[in-house]
């Protein structure tokens, strides 16, 4: 389906996928059409060994503005997924369910509006990224509706605490870069135009990792959030060295390092 995505855009660059959010027009709204994409593109990625890394970001003014309330409203209640028995609901809960779960570390670049479903993909991202004119909420408060949604109740308190977490999640109100970054929401605050190239240092940086090593400490890293102690999170550091260092890919990085030369890893 990939050649085929109408709301989404995917280029590959090596080994990284730059996926946009392709509805300037609407803000990128969140249609059910977009909910298919990404949950075709971010389900697929779980099996794919050529992708490493992906840089999540929005088309035009905005990174994304939630869910488009117009295609909402008027839309087919026959033609809406099944999403486990929940509907649309479960459809697009899963989007951020397999973002989670790709092995693929996440880069979200945000600029613009990132409210409601938008607020939850950079949540749902691994590291985020804001342009100067980032402005994020909980927007779904503001509908008459929970806060607790798409997966905000969980990623948002663990990323700045209950306190900060319950401010804005009670309230809707907007968190802007500047506010984003001293309470750690956001690893780095750029000019919007140069969004791009902080996002690229990124991944620089981790193309330096192996492919196995990137994969096991997102996934490690995910499970030691929730550990039930530290010697649970400990068998699963101990479980992905071991694996790590059974690969190729850990010579090569250590003569590498010994040779001060940059890794040439191969899949795995």
């Amino acid at each position: 389906m990939a050649g085929q995505y109408q709301t989404i855009t995917v280029e590959k660059r090596g080994q990284v996928d730059w996926l946009t959010l392709n509805r300037p027009d609407a803000l990128n709204a969140i249609t059910a059409e977009m909910a298919g994409e990404l949950n075709d593109y971010f389900g697929a990625l779980y099996h794919d060994r050529t992708t490493c890394i992906v840089v999540m970001r929005g088309a035009g003014r905005a990174f994304c503005a939630g869910l488009d309330i117009k295609d909402h409203g008027t839309r087919d209640p026959s033609a809406v997924p099944f999403g486990g028995g929940f509907g649309f609901q479960g459809f697009l809960a899963d989007v951020y369910i397999k973002m989670r779960r790709c092995p693929q570390p996440i880069i979200a670049a945000v600029h613009g509006a990132a409210c409601g479903g938008g607020f939850a993909f950079a949540l749902a991202a691994d590291i985020r990224i804001a342009g100067q004119s980032a402005r994020m909420n909980a927007a779904f408060i503001r509908l008459g509706l929970s806060a607790c949604d798409m997966g905000v109740s969980y990623f948002l308190p663990r990323l700045v605490g209950v306190s900060l977490a319950s401010e804005l999640m009670l309230t809707g109100r907007f968190i802007t870069a500047p506010r984003a970054l001293a309470t750690g929401l956001v690893s780095e605050v750029v000019a919007d135009d140069q969004l791009e190239a902080a996002a690229q240092s990124y991944v620089d940086d981790m193309l330096l990792a192996s492919p196995m090593g990137l994969r096991m400490t997102k996934e490690g890293l995910n499970m030691a959030v929730d550990a039930a102690s530290l010697e649970a999170a400990m068998a699963i550091e101990n479980r992905n060295q071991l694996m790590t260092a059974a690969s190729p890919n850990f010579a090569e990085g250590m003569r590498a390092f010994l040779e001060k030369r940059r890794p040439d890893y191969i899949p795995d």
